[in-house]
């Protein structure tokens, strides 16, 4: 990411809540010059709590009621970590984590929501599936939508979030023969008037579901809730919707909390006892003003919490939030209707339900119709301009055209030296060595994406497929870094985070880091010089295929058109997520394939795309039949480029060998051909007789491995598209 001042100081929101969603919408409007953001979030999305009862009833799409993260932070550019905090120092003011290492900051917001209080009663952690956190909630649900039917289905809690999720669930599974019964260890919607338990009563006996109030739950056993009155009640399925608790960490980490474990702020949502950690949302309690935890809180306070955290910034004075006495609370009756409540105020119909939609979508359109905007002088979030931004990773590297040409003139002036015997350049050097073959690669990334640590291991991932892809076995690795332009101490953070995520990737391949260079540049860039050994004697060639050889693709196309669409906020970032956890993983296992399936020629997809890669792999005396059907694509690119979305990497490779494709056919599939990769898969040429032992050895290691074409002797160096699948 572009800066345009020095770094200087760190703002780390933990928490993709309501109200942190509100605060990087405000802050990004108008930045502090030399201020990072940081998001930190264990998922791309965040739900809107508002609009659960009705993604679970069926009323909405899980897009409609969740907020997307990381298209939010590459708006109003801001880092985003997909990371779950397991510890806080206030000390040292250290955030830590099950695998990076810890993370400074400079501020702190905690906005993390809480959770179902499962450790009260004894099996409910074992047995029950708790509403939060609603990612993993929602994944159950949808997980066992097709085994409800005929189930007697149980839930816990008879407050509002028991009572939406009972009668949500009834409406869903309506004529599937499954029984719901609501367990309350009091009375059904405590607090709430007369009128409003009277509609949800009446919600109740219409959609069918068994109440059951004063039924306290004792203990959960493998199918069998014992309540405290003796009874013993049977269940298939469990949903545990409680009163809420707080993330053990947040006490164990020393500052004050309440009798909960909920962190305590004062009125201006600073820790009472840290001027460094501020709070919000369930995950507070306000000392002067405590309150329920309910989400309406949550967002009043985000303009608060924007306005303080600048002013910590800034050096301004703090304002002090007042929480209402009373909210407005719309309570969903599973089907389209809706009860509302607040004082001696209750209203149920229809029209209370489109009442609240209207107001639930109103409050998302802020996080998904994002106004385009400048960004302020020495601000470090990037303007948003008509124009597409140069991609990063293997959409920055430089044109076949332009290289070729350049290389060719080269070898004419410096013939010893310059890639001596011509032909087509290998992934890695071959080295003499007095035991084997060394093999030595460089490859070197911009920037693409924010969170050093996940750059680090992609970065080292993506230079060790050279080695992999000619043969070798890691042995040695040093670093090329260029880090954004910051205060020592901020350079120091991203300097740990970076090499230590470079070296869990690393350490898996048995690759020792010797050592590096750093420097400081207006951007991120990061690579690696790798060093091997020949795993089978001698190196694997990128040319030695032979006609009838098998080809086989070990990771999907897509990476090159989801980033350029992420940079231009059009990328859901589910996709993103499970592009970047792909990219992250090792590839180790496909030289292992390769070995076991007696490869004769190899190359990983990067820069140049499939058909720049292939058609090196073929030169002049081959040719190839392509299967558009068989390749494997990540989820979204084709979508994408169906939208008309291209990675900037991906003219200059039409350019280069789109004469090379031959035939035609599905044209989204064909704009793939030239979609620049990072750390792309292998491309292997098998002897047919070595393609099933080098796919057992993939699908052992749980890579991927789709046959996707042959090489044949007809049409040396093109590419025929067939139509077989």
């Amino acid at each position: 990411m572009l800066t345009a001042t020095e770094i200087t100081r760190d703002l780390v929101l933990v928490g993709g809540g309501h109200a942190h969603a509100l605060v990087l919408r405000m802050l990004a409007m108008d930045p502090v010059p030399g201020a990072r953001l940081t998001l930190v979030s264990p998922a791309s999305h965040t739900p809107y709590s508002g609009m659960l009862p009705g993604l679970v009833a069926g009323h909405y799409r899980f897009e409609d009621t969740h907020i997307d993260l990381a298209r939010l932070c590459q708006w109003a550019g801001v880092r985003f970590l997909r990371d779950t905090v397991t510890a806080l120092d206030p000390a040292r003011r250290e955030l830590h984590f099950a695998q990076r290492p810890p993370l400074g900051y400079d501020l702190l917001s905690l906005d993390i929501g809480s959770q179902p209080t499962l450790d009260v009663v004894p099996g409910a952690r074992e047995y029950a599936v708790p509403v939060k956190p609603v990612a993993e909630f929602w994944q159950r649900w949808q997980a066992g939508l097709g085994t409800h039917g005929g189930q007697r289905i149980a839930i816990v809690g008879g407050g509002a979030g028991g009572l939406e999720l009972a009668l949500a669930m009834a409406h869903a599974l309506a004529g599937s023969g499954a029984s719901l019964v609501l367990y309350c260890g009091g009375e059904l919607l405590p607090g709430y008037h007369r009128s409003a338990r009277a509609a949800a009563r009446d919600a109740i006996g219409r959609l069918g579901v068994t109440l059951e109030e004063g039924a306290r739950v004792a203990e959960v056993r493998a199918g069998e809730l014992s309540l405290e009155d003796g009874r013993r009640e049977p269940f298939d399925s469990l949903y545990w919707c409680t009163a809420a608790a707080a993330a053990p960490w947040v006490k164990a980490s020393g500052l004050a909390v309440d009798e909960r474990g909920f962190l305590a702020v004062d009125d201006t949502l600073r820790s009472v006892d840290d001027g460094r950690v501020f709070a919000a949302g369930d995950i507070a309690t306000q000392v002067n003003h405590p309150r329920p935890k309910a989400g309406v809180y949550a967002v009043r306070q985000g303009p608060a919490l924007a306005h303080n955290l600048r002013a910590c910034l800034t050096g301004v004075t703090l304002r002090e939030h007042r929480p209402q006495q009373r909210f407005l609370s719309l309570l969903s009756l599973g089907e389209q209707r809706a009860t509302a409540d607040r004082g001696p105020f209750s209203a149920t119909g229809a029209w209370v339900w489109r009442w609240k939609d209207h107001i639930d979508r109103s409050f998302m359109r802020r996080f998904s119709d994002l106004p385009r905007m400048k960004a302020a002088a020495g601000s470090a979030a990037p303007a948003q301009v008509q124009t597409q931004a140069p991609c990063g990773g293997c959409g920055a590297k430089v044109g076949g055209d332009p290289l070729a040409e350049a290389l060719a003139a080269l070898r004419e002036d410096f013939p010893a030296h310059c890639l001596p015997g011509g032909g087509a350049a290998e992934d890695a050097a071959a080295l003499p060595a007095a035991n084997g073959t060394l093999l030595q690669s460089l490859d070197t990334l911009r920037g693409l994406v924010d969170d050093p640590w996940l750059m680090g291991r992609i970065a080292a991932q993506h230079a060790l497929n050279d080695l992999y892809a000619s043969g070798a076995r890691p042995r040695a690795a040093l670093a090329a870094i260029t880090l954004p332009f910051a205060a020592a101490g901020v350079q120091a953070r991203d300097l740990r985070q970076v090499l230590a995520g470079a070296l869990t990737a690393f350490a898996e391949a048995d690759c020792v880091l010797l050592g590096g260079h750093s420097l400081q540049g207006p951007e991120w860039q990061l690579g690696f010089a790798v060093t091997g050994e020949a795993a089978a004697g001698e190196p694997l060639r990128k040319r030695g295929a032979q006609a009838g050889d098998v080809l086989l693709l070990t990771r999907p196309l897509g990476t090159g058109v989801l980033f350029a669409a992420h940079m231009q906020l059009a990328a859901d970032g589910r996709d993103i997520d499970r592009a970047l956890a792909l990219m992250g993983t090792s590839q180790a296992a496909a030289l292992e394939a390769a070995v076991a399936g007696g490869a004769r020629a190899a190359t990983d997809v990067t820069g140049f795309g499939l058909a720049g890669h292939l058609c090196e792999m073929l030169g002049d005396a081959l040719g190839a039949t392509l299967d558009l059907a068989a390749l494997p694509v990540l989820p979204g690119a084709e979508a994408a480029i169906a939208a008309g979305l291209r990675s900037t990497g991906a003219p200059a490779n039409l350019a280069a060998w789109g004469a090379r494709v031959l035939g035609s056919g599905d044209p989204v599939r064909q704009q793939l051909l030239f979609d620049p990769q990072t750390a792309g898969g292998l491309l292997l040429a098998l002897p047919p007789a070595g393609v099933s032992e080098a796919r057992r050895v993939l699908e052992a290691a749980d890579l991927g491995a789709a046959v996707i074409g042959e090489c044949v002797a007809s049409e040396p160096g093109m590419i025929r598209l067939s139509s077989a699948s």
